[in-house]
């Protein structure tokens, strides 16, 4: 099966930490994208963070930015987001995806996975 396989979910106090990994399954992560997405109860899907192919470009939902780190290791076909100072409304499934090898945010997103629940409560 092609699809991406997120684990590394959990729950956790508001200010702790936690460190999503991304494993690309029937296919080489070499030339792709990864875009790290979530979804909390009854909210749009929204894109996270992104990281290129080539591990040259990121980017960041503001609400993010200097608290997740966006990473890849193309030799284990794996992504990862690093997540820190975590608040109740960091809450949500986290889903990769890719559309393409750049993060043109264009679409279509495909090799979706099951997602991985990160849960923020005190």
């Amino acid at each position: 099966q092609v699809e991406f396989v997120e684990s590394g979910g959990d729950s956790v106090q508001p200010g702790g930490s936690l460190k999503l990994s991304c494993k690309a399954t029937g296919f080489s992560l070499a030339l792709y994208a990864v875009t790290w997405f979530r979804q909390a109860p009854g909210k749009e899907r929204e894109a996270v963070s992104c990281i290129s192919y080539d591990n040259d470009r990121s980017y960041y939902l503001d609400s993010v930015k200097g608290r997740f780190t966006v990473s890849r290791d193309t030799a284990k076909d794996t992504a990862y987001l690093e997540m820190s100072s975590l608040k109740p409304e960091d809450t949500a499934v986290y889903y990769c995806a890719t559309d393409g090898y750049l993060c043109s945010g264009s679409g279509p997103f495909d090799y979706w996975g099951q997602g991985t629940q990160v849960t923020v409560s005190s």
